[in-house]
């Protein structure tokens, strides 16, 4: 069993579904995971993890880093986190603003006694450590802003790596729903929504709220690491999950190299690459009351 990498890019509803997005959508997660997995090749899990999420953060297409959603008061807010299954170490920035790349002054917190950092306090490490002001709006989001567009926004980018020592790091990064309310956490920057071991490692996506209230990716993580098989774990968590309807997806690697996925409503973006073999998914058509969740 060699290294491996799986990414993901939230959910098609929030692009609208529209065939040249789905499309842009597909050629972009392909390229990261073929460039992440070269990566890999050289460098650690934990270092690919990064890598990986801060090319999904530059990518206009996802929400997160540029590209985020606005919030309801015109301002954009990130977050994101980055774990290592070795050292359990966890790092993240909570609602910072006008950085290019979030998970990027996340893993730089790895090596800090305060490890997740939020707002105006997460924003005064990031200048202090040297990352300079970016600002992440395009054009498209503030149109959306401004029309108020009461479409799903369910967007998160991660990545879960397994490198050739057979360690497995995890991260996570969003740019938030769109409209939220100022100081709204979502679950990117927790280990609801991140969270990885020696034994398997999960990233997470879709309604943060849903995904904080199961747990998600630390209780799958744990069921593996007691035994459960992965789709075992999965099955079970995300029985939790329907028991009140929680929108959420989840990608997943073990230590012997099984890659996982599921989403509770089917829409999620996602790849994976073992160096020969490439999966991918995300082209169906959605039903109105999917893109009206």
């Amino acid at each position: 069993m060699g290294p491996r990498i799986i990414i993901h890019g939230g959910f098609f509803s929030e692009s609208h579904t529209d065939e040249i997005t789905k499309k842009a959508k597909q050629d972009a997660m392909e390229d990261i995971v073929r460039r992440s997995y070269a990566y890999l090749l050289e460098h650690t899990a934990l270092e690919t993890v990064v890598y990986a999420v801060s090319l999904l953060e530059d990518c206009e297409l996802f929400n997160a880093g540029t590209g985020s959603q606005i919030q309801s008061d015109g301002v954009i807010r990130m977050s994101a986190s980055v774990m290592d299954g070795i050292s359990k170490k966890f790092a993240g920035v909570i609602n910072i603003e006008n950085v290019k790349n979030p998970v990027q002054v996340a893993a730089s917190l790895l090596s800090k006694e305060d490890s997740v950092l939020g707002g105006t306090g997460a924003l005064h490490y990031a200048r202090s450590a040297g990352f300079e002001a970016y600002d992440p709006e395009i054009p498209q989001r503030r149109l959306e802003y401004e029309a108020k567009l009461g479409l799903a926004r369910l967007g998160t980018v991660g990545c879960v790596a397994l490198d050739i020592q057979g360690d497995l790091a995890a991260a996570t990064s969003t740019g938030g729903k769109g409209f939220e309310i100022p100081g709204r956490i979502s679950d990117s920057a927790t280990t609801a929504g991140n969270f990885v071991n020696e034994y398997c490692g999960v990233s997470c996506t879709g309604v943060g709220e849903d995904i904080l209230r199961v747990a998600l990716a630390s209780k799958i993580v744990t069921r593996v690491t007691d035994g459960f098989s992965l789709q075992e774990a999965y099955d079970k968590t995300f029985a939790e999950l329907k028991s009140f309807d929680g929108f959420a997806g989840a990608i997943a690697l073990d230590k012997n190299g099984s890659f996982g996925h599921t989403d509770s409503h089917p829409s999620m973006v996602y790849a994976w690459f073992d160096g020969e073999n490439l999966g991918m998914f995300g082209n169906r058509e959605y039903t109105e009351e999917e893109q009206a969740v």
